[in-house]
C-alpha cells in the first residue's frame, strides 16, 4: 500500500479538502524524512485495519499552501478528516498516537 507524496501541482487545494467528504488521513511529509519513512509501516497497518479511510500523501515544504494551512510544522504531520472537518492532528506521532486517531476518526461515522 505504498502511496508516493503529491507534488504541490498535484496535491489538492484547502477548499478540495474542506469539501471533501467521508474519511481522509491527509500526510504531510516527503519521501527522504526518516521520521516519515519510520512512521509509514504503522500508518500503513492503521490504513488496512480501516480501508474507509482515504489516504492523500502530500509533499511538503516551506512555502507551500495546503501544508501552511493546517500549520505544519513537523513531519509527519497526520491531519484526519471527516468531511472536511479535522477530527484530530499529530505530528510525528507515537504508535499508541495513532490508535487512539484513527479509532476517534472512525468513531465519527
Amino acid at each position: 500500500m505504498t502511496v508516493d507524496y503529491l507534488a504541490e501541482d498535484q496535491a489538492p487545494t484547502r477548499e478540495d479538502v474542506d469539501h471533501s467528504l467521508g474519511l481522509v488521513l491527509l500526510e504531510f511529509g516527503t519521501d527522504w524524512c526518516g521520521f516519515c519513512r519510520a512512521a509509514a509501516p504503522q500508518v500503513e497497518s492503521f490504513l488496512r485495519q480501516h480501508p474507509e479511510v482515504r489516504h492523500v500523501k502530500v509533499e511538503d515544504g516551506p512555502g507551500r499552501p495546503l501544508g501552511r494551512s493546517f500549520r505544519v510544522r513537523l513531519w509527519p504531520n497526520l491531519v484526519f478528516l471527516k468531511d472536511g472537518h479535522v477530527v484530530r492532528q499529530l505530528a510525528r506521532p507515537a504508535a499508541s498516537d495513532l490508535r487512539e486517531a484513527f479509532e476517534a476518526l472512525v468513531s465519527t461515522t
